[in-house]
């Protein structure tokens, strides 16, 4: 029977709740500085959420409104990165709730932990310098600039394990989203899922080894992970 060696880490609704409460209040900061008409609300966002990565969600929405602007979109999206790593500085993105206990868990206990996420690294580092207790935790980052494919494409899972050297029998991913489950499906690995309110139902996560609300419902431990390995 397999062992469970390494846990791959999401980072926007997995690690965090960044989406409701970091990214899309800081998408709609750039729009407001930059003099555009543009608010995403709670149900525009979560729509757009089918796109992964900022810059390319905010090109999706330029497609919407008939402006696509290439140049605008990169601009706004370093200024939406401004304003998310402020809203970090004020402590306004908590850890979602069991995070940082199961995280510390497997790293006393040898466990390989990275971060796999269709986030840039900026974004990422500004998550985690905020909270070195679990930046210790993990020993690489794949992120969105890494990859040439972005989530739902299992290219980010992909290249994780190669940097572990492990099989995929012996890893478990940590998502909470349909896209990320169907990456991390797609590297042949098992799936946890925290959901949130950008989940999108049970029927979209039907392929997860075990859906919960958060790691502290149970509280999920490293034996209920190992039981889920094939």
């Amino acid at each position: 029977m397999p062992r469970l060696q390494a846990l791959l880490w999401d980072v926007d609704g997995t690690l965090a709740d960044t989406e409701q409460q970091g990214h899309r209040p800081a998408f709609n900061a750039a729009f407001a500085a930059a003099g555009l008409p543009w608010h995403w609300d709670t149900s525009t966002y979560q729509r757009l959420l089918h796109t992964s990565g900022g810059r390319e969600r905010i090109l999706a929405w330029m497609a919407e409104v008939a402006q696509r602007d290439e140049g605008l979109a990169a601009e706004l999206h370093r200024s939406k990165q401004q304003h998310y790593s402020e809203l970090l500085r004020r402590g306004s993105v908590p850890l979602r709730p069991g995070v940082l206990t199961l995280a510390c868990e497997a790293a006393a206990a040898g466990l390989q932990q990275w971060i796999v996420t269709t986030s840039g690294r900026a974004a990422v580092a500004a998550l985690l310098h905020n909270t070195p207790e679990l930046e210790a935790c993990f020993g690489g980052w794949i992120c969105g600039d890494d990859v040439q494919r972005k989530k739902p494409d299992p290219e980010a899972y992909t290249l994780a394990l190669e940097h572990l050297k492990l099989p995929a029998c012996e890893v478990l991913a940590i998502e909470d989203s349909p896209q990320g489950l169907a990456a991390a499906k797609g590297a042949g690995l098992e799936v946890v899922i925290t959901t949130d309110n950008w989940s999108g139902g049970a029927t979209a996560l039907a392929e997860a080894a075990l859906v919960v609300e958060h790691l502290s419902q149970g509280p999920v431990t490293l034996k209920q992970l190992s039981a889920l390995l094939p």
